[in-house]
């Protein structure tokens, strides 16, 4: 991540608490996929492949390649973690390469993933609840991870573009391995998929209680590492406790940003954050190039030598067009939710190689006449703001928070930014990934960041809206980009 962004989960989902149920299947009544050609809206030439024609050549079991002296028995899982008991799936592309045709790979992942669940004993481990406790926790069994093995009669360039999020994707990663597990839900499962090019996908499913993204990206380089034949490029912090609540807990802000559970913790969650949508949705891909994202930070400085970020400048821009699209009341307050990064905010920092989830919600509010009236500055400082506001103390106490009420992010909708996690950026013997992504599916109020294929620096905001706000959106997107 730049160094103006670091606090930010470039997620995920990921991954945080923002991220919640991206990963929900969508309505039967959502629509097709809408691509509007225009100047800031995605251009895709061929419809994306319903069926990317996979076979599953074969799956196991993979174990830890010996165990450690520090084996223990049991890890527990802090507040964060223990309300994202759902799995979160990625997938990463990669072009042929003559030395490592996909069966020298899937031999060298499979070899790597044995010897990571060594440093990463968790994830051949099952979640279990603790009785006496009543808290969720992850058993360390050694029970195995899951590895597969698939075959795609498509070729990348048949696929087409990458960057589209196709729903056709999720054939790329299984998230349950259920004729070899009988005793509890697999971890982590990883499904390399060769396609008749001789390129091949890497799908990744992993329970959201054991990485978010910060702490996934560092799984991908160390297993990167270990494929190759290096030892881990950074060792894991697997010490959960570091994040837990304070004895007795201590609530000493408000927090508008969460809503009291209403189902034990611990317990996989039916009902999302946000509630899928049974209306029929459009779905556009709006490409902000680095020019835009640099024109909007100009914009939003209130002297020359101010420092935007390109995540909150972008956040700002996006935030307007999705509440002005929904509501034209001046009087109404949108709150927007997004995911800060507070490893280096708690006191003292929490390691950088913390595996668990280190992320919290930050919120921002603007009126309705704000975001409609307001200099593009004023919100850019309301994103910073919501940041600046997760102090360490604000952070235990919303931690202590979760302890007392069992809560979960509220608001009127989130950015879920991939934007900067750099997983496109991990370095396998066999080159960098073409393109990584997560398996996604359409939500009225989630708004995606994705990385752009070409320029790191520009960016691909995912929407879906009921059609006549999409219309809105897009008029305000083209709009305050000119202002």
């Amino acid at each position: 991540m730049a160094a103006t962004e670091q606090t930010f989960v470039d997620t995920p989902a990921w991954y945080v608490y923002v991220c919640i149920y991206t990963w929900h299947k969508p309505s039967q009544k959502q629509n097709q996929t809408k691509l509007i050609m225009g100047t800031q809206c995605r251009e895709t030439l061929l419809p994306p492949l319903q069926d990317l024609k996979v076979t599953i050549q074969n799956s196991c079991l993979v174990f830890p390649t010996h165990e450690t002296a520090a084996r223990r028995d049991s890890m527990f899982l802090s507040n964060i973690d223990q309300v994202l008991n759902f799995n979160v799936e990625t997938v990463h592309f990669f072009a042929s390469h003559a030395d490592f045709p996909p069966q020298t790979v899937a031999e060298k992942i499979k070899d790597a993933l044995g010897k990571i669940l060594v440093s990463y004993d968790f994830l051949a481990g099952r979640l279990k609840l603790n009785a006496k406790t009543g808290r969720l926790e992850i058993d360390c069994n050694g029970a195995g991870a899951g590895f597969v093995v698939a075959s795609s009669e498509c070729t990348l360039d048949e696929i087409g573009d990458l960057v589209f999020p196709n729903a056709a994707f999720a054939k790329l990663v299984v998230n349950s391995l259920d004729s070899l597990v009988k005793d509890g839900k697999l971890l982590c499962i990883i499904q390399v998929t060769s396609f008749k090019c001789g390129g091949f996908a890497m799908g990744i499913s992993t329970s959201h209680a054991t990485f978010d993204g910060i702490s996934f990206k560092t799984f991908l380089d160390n297993l990167a590492g270990l494929a190759g034949g290096k030892p881990l490029a950074v060792t894991p912090c697997n010490d959960r406790e570091l994040l837990a609540a304070r004895s007795p807990p201590r609530v000493t802000f408000p927090h508008p940003e969460l809503v009291k559970l209403q189902t034990h913790l611990g317990q996989e969650l039916s009902v999302p954050v946000f509630d899928a949508t049974q209306e029929a949705l459009d779905f556009k891909i709006f490409r902000l190039s680095s020019s835009n994202v640099s024109d909007i930070k100009e914009k939003a400085k209130t002297n020359p030598s101010s420092r935007i970020s390109g995540f909150n400048a972008v956040t700002a821009h996006i935030w307007r067009c999705k509440a002005l699209s929904h509501s034209q009341d001046p009087d109404r307050v949108s709150t927007i939710l997004y995911a800060v990064n507070i490893r280096p905010r708690l006191i003292p920092p929490l390691p950088e190689s913390y595996t668990g989830n280190a992320v919290l919600t930050a919120y921002a509010n603007a009126t309705g006449k704000e975001l409609q009236e307001g200099p593009i500055s004023k919100l850019v400082e309301r994103v910073a703001e919501g940041s600046r506001r997760m102090t360490d103390e604000y952070a235990r106490s919303a931690i202590d928070w979760g302890e007392i009420h069992k809560g979960i992010p509220h608001g009127d909708f989130l950015v879920s930014s991939w934007w900067k996690l750099g997983f496109d950026e991990v370095g396998y013997p066999w080159g960098c990934p073409k393109y990584s992504c997560p398996v996604v599916y359409h939500r009225k109020d989630i708004l995606l960041l994705f990385p752009d294929i070409d320029d790191k620096n520009s960016v691909n905001v995912l929407v879906a809206l009921p059609s006549k706000e999409m219309e809105k959106f897009e008029i305000l997107f083209h709009k305050f980009l000119s202002a």
